[in-house]
């Protein structure tokens, strides 16, 4: 599966994102992300969101810190979109490898459930260490890379009579294309927690902080299988700064 058929494939369901996960329609961002987000780049003037897709998240950023915000994206249709619905952020067309922007133009850089879908991690991580001023942060939100990876989830065993957890193959790195929605094909890449560590670590990154939220009670109420398990984690966030 090449980064064409990856770009091709957001481009043919952007609408479905913008549907399903934006204004207020997804209670993972309302209730978590955008919040921890808005927390985590408080005291930024400057801030680039990276795989900013409509701009949901850039303009609550600009909305509660009057910061100057750039939201980069490489799907034509979220960027069409995201500057018709504007909020003050500034919009542009590019890939998390190669950002238009100068050495240390930004004072945080903000990434939400984007690497996930990224082939080229490290060159990614190296882009958001470059233009992050030294002591900048990078608040990076993550699809729980132990705890989510493919093949996880509740299991009920009827015929045992145990509740749990499953955890999928965990240490192999793999992309797969999964039907998230009848006719909705999304492209995802899983990677062990410490290969995001390193290549962070590498590009100069300290890690700050590492948030393991419970999943909000907004995401729960609409589904009621994780009431058993809101002790289980989906979301992963990692604040590190720039040294």
């Amino acid at each position: 599966m090449t980064e064409d058929v990856n770009s091709e494939l957001w481009e043919r369901h952007a609408e479905w994102w913008q549907r399903e996960f934006t204004d207020g329609a997804d209670p993972e961002y309302t209730e978590q992300i955008i919040p921890l987000v808005v927390e985590w780049t408080a005291g930024s003037t400057r801030v680039l969101e990276v795989g900013t897709g409509e701009g949901q998240v850039a303009r609550a950023i600009a909305a509660a810190h009057g910061a100057r915000v750039v939201g980069v994206d490489p799907t034509a249709r979220q960027i069409e979109e995201a500057v018709r619905r504007g909020g003050g952020v500034e919009y542009q067309r590019a890939g998390a490898e190669a950002l238009p922007f100068d050495d240390r133009s930004f004072d945080a850089v903000v990434c939400c459930l984007v690497f996930e879908h990224i082939d080229d991690l490290d060159t990614a991580i190296a882009e958001v260490a470059r233009v992050l001023r030294v002591g900048g942060r990078f608040v990076f939100c993550l699809n729980h890379p132990l705890l989510q990876t493919p093949g996880s989830g509740w299991i009920d065993d009827q015929i045992l009579e145990e509740q749990y957890w499953r955890i999928g193959p965990y240490l192999p790195e793999a992309a797969t294309v999964e039907e998230v929605e009848k006719g909705v094909f999304i492209r995802f890449v899983h990677r062990p927690l410490g290969r995001y560590v390193n290549a962070m670590v590498d590009a100069g990154l300290v890690l700050e902080r590492m948030i393991e939220p419970a999943p909000p009670p907004g995401f729960v109420e609409r589904a009621p299988e994780y009431t058993e398990v809101t002790t289980v984690p989906r979301l992963l966030v990692l604040v590190a700064r720039r040294v």
